[in-house]
């Protein structure tokens, strides 16, 4: 445990930090799998409404610094591959 005022106060602050990272990256998380359940299901209305969902919150998340633009990138082209092939 730290002993300076400061290096207590970084502990605080990244503890909360990585909490707020982690929900942010488990809502994300949540987005992309109703968008592959609706795929799955075959629902093309469905999907194309957690399609537009699930990248809102892709583009979201890099802007937080939670993923790199080209993982971003990659997952956006993996999803709209699936959803074109749903058709």
């Amino acid at each position: 445990m730290p002993n300076i005022k400061s290096a207590k106060k970084r502990v605080l602050v990244n503890k909360t930090k990585a909490m707020q990272n982690k929900a942010a990256k488990s809502a994300l998380k949540t987005d992309i799998k109703k968008f592959e359940a609706a795929v799955v299901e075959g629902n093309r209305s469905e999907a194309e409404g957690a399609y537009k969902v699930a990248v809102k919150a892709v583009d979201k998340a890099v802007v937080h610094g939670l993923l790199h633009r080209n993982n971003a990138a990659h997952k956006k082209s993996a999803m709209t591959i699936k959803l074109n092939k749903l058709a």
